[in-house]
């Protein structure tokens, strides 16, 4: 049918859901609206701002009359800041939302009329959770300023006066750095025409040690004198690492190389009582509390007993498969960055783990050689990026024939594809999946799932196709 709306039109509509990723969703005559910035339970007048064939975009302009699980949002930049959605929707209601997206998925995408789904697990904290920020600069008429970008906007950062999801200690090293450059009468990169000088803050925290990292990101060249920021940093006794990245293209990154001003070259982390190793590049879960929670209901689901081979794909810097370790009999992660295989290595050495080892390489091209050397294994951890199981990475977990499968992801429309072609390809029942709120007030929601592997008469692998 031809959508009933047009580019730029205003409409007064009630919402009735969230969507996954966090737009509102909404009816006009059966046509979809997905909605942003409205909330179940709103009637909003919203402009549209894309139009397609089976369904429009639009931005609420003002809420008529505000659903019953409207609140206040404590953050002085909400609405403004393209951070956290959801501080005006109720907690619990952000959980309910969340829990019914990772339900649909399963249903409508997986194939699973009635999946098994523990009750979510909700954040042990809402606010101050996260131990890494990223911030950009900007230029204002006081000098360069700290921030995050404004919603829907990547070329306008907004500086900011606070941010709820860093520590008291994170709002002050940021403002302190802001402070140096200003009186260092340093310039802003500006994204628009790729000018200026100061790029990006990165903070990272370990939240169990109290230790911190601090990364300045700049344009090409050496225009600061580092012992003075040094001096700025060091009336902060948390900080005990600090490097310098320059970042010479216009993409805005901070996965850059870089070099150590002062102090050790990584600080550490505590999970579980184990210490990690934290490097700039290093990849952690960025919420400590719940990251314990994660990887605890991981271990809970592998149900190891000691007399197993436990692959961990997509290990990274060796978190989960470290945590398994002394409940296997042995481990073995593999992941593509050589970088965080070397961490992963180094924290093994860390926490004298001597039966977990990690290699570098592709996932999907791995497989073979690790089954070689490592035998067959009983327990599969996966871990993949939000894409999911890249197709030969799925095919070959698949003919693996494990009998479990401890499945982590951060993208429940992903998962549940993956889930559906290992169960009707390869035979594997989703046992139970538990989300888990790492990240309150965003869209995003992990789950940990357990897959078993049940014989077929007729079992027939499909071919891998390379």
């Amino acid at each position: 049918m031809a959508a009933p709306v047009s580019n730029g039109e205003e409409l007064e509509l009630h919402v009735d859901s969230l969507a996954f990723g966090g737009n509102g969703v909404a009816r006009l005559d059966g046509f979809v609206v997905f909605v942003r910035r409205g909330l179940p339970g709103d009637t909003v007048r919203a402009r549209v701002t894309k139009v397609k064939r089976g369904f429009a975009e639009a931005t609420a302009l003002e809420i008529l009359t505000a659903g019953p699980d409207r609140v206040v949002a404590p953050c002085p930049h909400f609405g403004a800041c393209g951070g956290c959605r959801f501080q005006d929707y109720a907690y619990d209601r952000q959980l309910e939302s969340k829990a019914a997206q990772v339900r649909d998925a399963l249903v409508r995408l997986g194939g699973i009329a009635e999946p098994p789904i523990d009750p979510i697990v909700p954040a042990a904290s809402q606010y101050h959770y996260r131990n890494k920020l990223e911030y950009s600069f900007t230029q204002t008429p006081d000098g360069p300023a700290l921030g995050f970008h404004r919603a829907g906007r990547w070329d306008e950062v907004l500086p900011l006066e606070v941010c709820l999801l860093t520590t008291d200690l994170g709002n002050r090293i940021r403002d302190a750095v802001q402070g140096w450059a200003r009186e260092e009468k340093l310039v802003a990169y500006d994204q628009a025409d790729q000018k200026g000088y100061l790029r990006h803050l990165v903070f990272r925290e370990g939240r169990n040690t109290g230790q911190v990292l601090v990364q300045l990101v700049t344009a090409k060249g050496k225009k600061f004198e580092e012992g003075y920021l040094v001096e700025v940093l060091r009336t902060f006794p948390e900080v005990r690492s600090i490097h310098w990245a320059v970042n010479e293209t216009p993409a805005e990154i901070t996965n850059l190389p870089t070099v150590l001003l002062w102090g050790e070259d990584a600080i550490e982390e505590e999970i579980l009582g184990l210490r990690f190793r934290v490097r700039p590049n290093a990849f952690l879960q960025t919420n400590t509390e719940m990251a314990e929670t994660l990887y605890s209901i991981a271990r809970e689901f592998a149900g190891l007993t000691g007399s197993e081979t436990v692959y961990d794909l997509y290990c990274g810097t060796g978190t989960i498969g470290l945590t398994l370790a002394p409940d296997a009999l042995t481990v073995w992660g593999v992941e593509i960055s050589e970088e965080s295989v070397a961490c992963a290595i180094e924290n093994a050495e860390l926490n004298g783990i001597t039966n977990a080892a990690f290699f570098a390489g592709n996932v999907s091209l791995a497989l073979e050689e690790l089954q070689q050397r490592a035998g067959q294994p009983d327990v599969v951890v996966v871990d993949p990026p939000r894409a999911g199981l890249a197709g030969k990475a799925l095919r070959r977990l698949g003919r693996l024939r494990a009998p479990r499968i401890v499945y982590v992801s951060c993208n429940p429309t992903t998962l549940a594809s993956d889930l559906k072609s290992l169960r009707e390809d390869f035979g594997y029942e989703l046992v139970r999946c538990r989300p888990v709120d790492m990240f309150p007030h965003t869209p995003h929601i992990e789950t940990v799932n357990l897959l078993e592997r049940v014989e077929r008469p007729a079992d027939a692998t499909p071919p891998d196709e390379g």
